[in-house]
């Protein structure tokens, strides 16, 4: 192959990349936009206690939405390898037993959070002027999390046959619900966080409605009727195997984020304010690089399942060049911004000079986080996610370790640092692992 062949193929690769991932992008953005929406019209309407409040229920609601997200992000690796190798029918095993499985376990978790609501904001040290708006946010939160499981199956199969659009589109209805609703519960009938968390649990709703719907009318695989034909046991074996890992991940990740959140909660209620309205910001931020990981995993699964594990690596080369030129178009776009956007959700003046610092400190590592996710997503499109899941939760032992260690020392810009020195050992485990795999195959191949 001559130079100007490689260089078609490689763009051709990267433009087939950009256009599967985009509809991801958007779609992430849209979902963290429920967040900001609430936030937003709570923090201006009610003020920044509210805000607070929001802010301090995130880690609980993270604990099941990682979970939910996690596993079935094993389940659209497996969806899109058993696509690649023609095994369509797998595709419709994979919707009825974990539609039936998840939105089950997820409606049991999520009626124990209601009556656990309490006990768990106490046990994060929430402070005593917002518990009581943060309890009634996060009950009504909770009636929403069976419809993300669905969903999240669902958007999972769909992905892994190679579309898209579908999710993005469910979500797009979605954020206009509840940004209607947020505006008709706070501002016109001033029903404070309660009033956010009944819209964003409704528009959850419309947006799993929608997308069963649509996978039902277009894809004849993901239709199935509720009977015990439903659930495969064979089915569920890999769909564990794929999803409990990264699940497992997930979960231990929101716990340590349970535990950042008490360490947190230490500093007061406007550093609260701040870094958590910090994060609403950085969640978006961040879609980009994690959903471009996204169609690398599933572009790169699909490769693998076809036997064209070459082509799999390609994918790798030119996401990672893309990974690379995101990352540092929102490192410099944080940097001038990362501040007005803080003060957009009614923070006053000192927690928006906190959260600058915290975007000061952190947007320099976002290159390091990128790279780390690009390679993470193809390896998890290779199959390896329990290596995936065991790098992850090292790195957020780092992290907790790191904001202990050094807590004295930056005081609470700790938050930052310890988050970017996780991503450097995360950066560090996964570039050892490809390292590993791919000396592997140079030795048992021929010479």
């Amino acid at each position: 192959m001559t130079e100007t062949q490689t260089l078609n193929k490689f763009t051709q690769i990267a433009a087939t990349l950009l256009k599967f991932s985009l509809p991801l992008i958007f779609s992430g953005i849209l979902q963290q936009l429920y967040n900001w929406a609430d936030a937003f019209i709570v923090g201006n309407v009610e003020g920044e206690l509210a805000l607070a409040a929001v802010g301090a229920t995130t880690t609980v609601v993270n604990f099941y939405v990682t979970a939910i997200t996690g596993f079935t992000l094993g389940l659209s690796i497996l969806a899109a390898q058993k696509f690649g190798s023609g095994d369509r029918r797998a595709v419709s095993k994979i919707v009825s037993t974990f539609s039936l499985i998840l939105g089950g376990i997820f409606l049991v978790l999520a009626a124990a959070g209601i009556f656990l609501t309490s006990p768990m904001l106490r046990l994060l040290r929430t402070t005593p002027d917002t518990i009581r708006l943060a309890e009634d946010y996060l009950q009504i939160i909770f009636l929403g999390i069976p419809f993300l499981a669905v969903y999240n199956v669902y958007s999972a199969a769909l992905r892994g046959v190679g579309n898209s659009r579908a999710p993005f589109y469910s979500v797009l209805l979605s954020s206009a619900v509840n940004v209607a609703l947020d505006i008709l519960f706070v501002a016109g009938f001033h029903w404070s966080v309660a009033g956010a968390a009944a819209a964003t649990v409704i528009s959850q709703a419309a947006m799993t409605v929608y997308l069963v719907f649509y996978s039902v009318k277009n894809y004849e695989i993901l239709r199935f009727r509720f009977c015990k034909a439903a659930f495969v046991k064979t089915i569920f074996f890999q769909g564990c195997r794929f999803g409990l890992p990264p699940m497992l991940q997930s979960s231990v990740s929101s716990v340590g984020s349970l535990i950042l959140q008490n360490f947190m909660n230490g500093f007061g209620t406007q550093t609260v304010a701040a870094v958590t309205t910090a994060y609403r910001v950085d969640s978006i931020i961040m879609v980009p690089m994690i959903n471009l990981g996204s169609g690398i995993s599933t572009l790169s699964a699909q490769d693998y399942g076809s036997g064209q594990a070459r082509h799999a690596k390609r994918i790798l080369a030119a996401g990672t060049c893309l990974m690379a030129a995101v990352s540092l178009l929102l490192t410099v776009f944080v940097l001038f911004s990362g501040g007005r956007l803080i003060a957009l959700f009614g923070a006053e003046q000192e927690a928006v000079q906190i959260g600058s610092s915290f975007f000061r400190r952190i947007a320099g590592f976002y290159l390091v986080y990128g790279l780390a996710t690009s390679i993470r997503s193809y390896l998890e499109g290779i199959g390896d996610v329990v290596y995936s899941s065991f790098a992850g939760i090292v790195s957020l032992a780092s992290r907790i370790l790191a904001s202990y260690a050094l807590v004295s020392i930056f005081a609470n810009m700790v938050i930052a640092y310890a988050e970017a020195f996780s991503w450097v050992v995360l950066l560090l485990l996964y570039l050892a692992r490809l390292f590993w795999k791919e000396r592997g195959r140079a030795k048992k191949s021929p010479a």
